[in-house]
């Protein structure tokens, strides 16, 4: 299974800027993102005391769900 971190980058480099492009443009950016991480706690963790914008944990939360039916 590729970790969160690989997944979430298929979602950068959008032209309109979305939820979820916002959020893998932060995710790349970030030194200290765990990224071989394949575990919901951490990451959720991480992201709730290093929240880039107000619906992170939301848009992460969704985002989630896509990454494990894809991933099973």
């Amino acid at each position: 299974m590729r970790s969160f971190y690989h997944f979430i980058l298929t979602y950068r480099g959008k032209k309109k800027p979305t939820d979820q492009s916002r959020l893998a443009e932060f995710v790349f950016y970030d030194d200290g993102f765990p990224k071989y991480s394949t575990d919901y706690n951490e990451i959720s963790n991480y992201l709730e005391w290093n929240s880039p914008f107000t619906n992170a944990l939301q848009v992460f939360d969704e985002l989630w769900d896509v990454y494990r039916m894809k991933e099973q």
